[in-house]
């Protein structure tokens, strides 16, 4: 590969680990849900739901050609090269994972699913992106230092806000399992929901 090739592809690979340093920024906004569910958790679900809803409306106007403030440009930014010319589901999921974890789940459960989708699914994504290394059969490009990012991020979480090591161990686990699952946004459901089940049955 010629020095110009080289310079392409280092180039585009910071331009990916850019949008994704801004989508994870999105993502980790995410954890505060868990302090408004302490003072009521439907009170959290309706702003979730009221936000998602406001998005997909957002949405649907900027792939008309209509721009609403902030919110499509951010959803400009924050898109992948596989997500142009499309809907982009991520924010969706995103708060459709966050609510479903509130309402299946009790506490300590419900901050775990919901912290392992703001938290371990970030870190993920940033390591994988910026330190790259061998990846997972099957995982659509996920890394093994990915994963570990994730399971270490999310082991410790659960430990600060549990103490039981060994429990916040299985999770960690658990949550980089499911992380590199090969599917695309519906991550941001499957991470909280499934990571939210472990924790449930651990804490029960």
């Amino acid at each position: 590969m010629n020095r110009s090739a080289e310079a392409a592809v280092a180039g585009g690979k910071t331009v990916q680990l850019k949008t994704e340093v801004i989508r994870k920024a999105i993502h980790i906004l995410v954890a505060l849900v868990p302090l408004i569910a302490g003072v009521d958790v439907y009170f959290a679900v309706g702003l979730l739901a009221g936000g998602t809803l406001f998005y997909i409306l957002a949405e649907n106007a900027r792939r008309r050609g209509h721009t609403v403030i902030l919110v499509s440009d951010l959803t400009l930014i924050a898109s992948r090269s596989c997500d142009q010319g499309k809907f982009v589901l991520g924010p969706v999921t995103l708060g459709v994972g966050a609510m479903l974890a509130l309402l299946l789940y009790p506490e300590p459960a419900s901050i775990i699913a919901i912290f392992a989708l703001a938290f371990g699914d970030s870190a993920a994504a940033l390591i994988g992106k910026s330190v790259g290394g061998p990846t997972i059969p099957l995982a659509k490009g996920k890394t093994y230092a990915g994963s570990f990012a994730c399971f270490a991020v999310v082991m410790s979480v659960t430990y600060r806000l549990t103490g039981d090591l060994g429990a916040s161990f299985i999770i960690g686990i658990a949550a980089a399992f499911f992380e590199a699952l090969p599917f695309t946004d519906m991550d941001n459901i499957i991470l909280p929901v499934g990571t939210g089940l472990v924790a449930a049955s651990l804490f029960a």
